[in-house]
């Protein structure tokens, strides 16, 4: 099912779990009229990404008219290096009878990155060179396309004419429209909120969340192997729903101990605290003592970060237990060796 046509079996769980009140956070593929009707009518709180060829969006940039670094009236945010403008929006639906419903504090939030514009331009400028030699090849050579959707997928900024017969290319040139719509769009994306008091910016950290949420989606269906759940009984299922539920508490509780100590420094995410401490190994032999292979490096600070005691004899420090002679007055120091 499409994300955009599962909104109200989402709303509709989460009512009858007995959660009220919430503040939706959805990506652009939840995006789409009905949808934004539905939250009106609802009176649902919802910040939410929206294409920046959505008509209204479009419409705003296009009011900007030309700029040269960055639009007029835009302000710039230092920590996140980008330039926004919130606009208030009337919105009003058709509800039941001849009653209307009027939006609650619809808010368009505009944002620029000049520096994702520079990137977009050129990526832009490199797929009209490849797709224009590529068109250009292949009419030199009387070369057919597989199909219609070949066409929009790998030459989608030119006008293609071909022989439906055969598929034969008989002529192309340049879809100046989309074109100048892609270099118009390229820099600016936008976010709307509904029912909230959110300024520009606190919309932007809050929509940012989702980047989070969507590593923890990632976890469970890699690491923690819950994309297909293969089970042959509900208590099954239950019972693997309970090790996930089991497993985000242990990883959100590693998540935060990294991003409030100083493991925050020394790795890129939770992910690669779990990667450093993976080769350690208990080995057993039978009729034999168990052994725990060294902690070493990066290894020691997770452990002093998460709280945990390093087993006996696993520590790079070493301490001497050679037995000392006996001599009158203070007994020697232990000798202490590190690998350090």
């Amino acid at each position: 099912m499409p994300d955009v046509r599962s909104y109200d079996i989402i709303l509709t769980d989460l009512e009858h779990a007995g959660f009220k009140e919430l503040i939706l956070v959805t990506d652009r593929g939840y995006e789409s009229l009905h949808n934004l009707e539905k939250y009106i009518l609802r009176g649902q709180s919802t910040v939410m990404c929206v294409k920046t060829g959505q008509a209204e969006v479009l419409k705003t940039i296009k009011e900007l008219g030309e700029y040269g670094a960055r639009p007029d009236g835009m302000t710039v945010d230092p920590t996140a290096m980008v330039y926004h403008k919130q606009y208030e929006i009337d919105y009003d639906v058709k509800s039941i009878g001849r009653s209307v419903k009027k939006s609650d504090r619809l808010k368009l939030n505009l944002y620029f990155d000049p520096v994702r514009r520079s990137l977009e331009l050129m990526n832009l400028d490199i797929a009209l060179s490849f797709q224009h030699a590529s068109l250009e090849e292949l009419l030199q050579s009387k070369g057919a396309i597989a199909d219609l959707a070949t066409i929009n997928r790998d030459y989608c900024y030119y006008k293609v004419t071909y022989d439906p017969a055969t598929m034969v290319i008989k002529s192309f040139e340049l879809n100046e429209k989309k074109v100048e719509k892609a270099r118009r769009l390229s820099g600016f994306f936008a976010i709307m909120t509904h029912g909230v008091d959110f300024g520009a910016m606190e919309a932007y950290r809050t929509y940012e969340l989702r980047d989070e949420q969507d590593k923890y989606f990632q976890q469970m269906k890699s690491q923690m192997v819950a994309d297909r759940q293969r089970n042959w009984s509900e208590e099954g299922k239950t019972g693997r729903l309970f090790i996930l539920f089991v497993s985000l508490i242990l990883s959100s509780w590693v998540r935060y101990i990294w991003k409030s100590t100083e493991l925050y420094d020394l790795f890129s995410s939770s992910l690669e605290i779990l990667d450093e401490m993976r080769p350690i190994r208990l080995i057993e032999h039978t009729n034999r003592a168990k052994v725990i292979t060294p902690f070493v490096g990066k290894q020691v600070d997770i452990c002093e970060a998460l709280g945990f005691a390093i087993p006996e004899g696993c520590a790079p420090e070493y301490t001497s237990h050679q037995q000392p002679k006996r001599k009158r007055g203070r007994p020697p120091k232990k000798a202490v060796e590190s690998d350090a």
